[in-house]
């Protein structure tokens, strides 16, 4: 499976892991090169989550 780039964003917002996603950050504030949307569900995160730096 290919690795998705730190840069492209998410724009998941059913996926129970969006608050702790850099992916889901950067896409709000409009940071990121590319916008997809990630099999996230309100269960489960998907395999693309980055955390948030603290």
């Amino acid at each position: 499976m290919a690795k998705v780039p730190e840069d492209v964003g998410c724009d998941n917002q059913e996926c129970i892991q969006k608050d702790e996603c850099k992916r889901n950050l950067i896409a709000r504030q409009k940071e990121a090169r590319e916008i997809k949307t990630f099999s996230g569900t309100a269960e489960k995160g998907c395999g693309k989550f980055i955390p948030l730096e603290k």
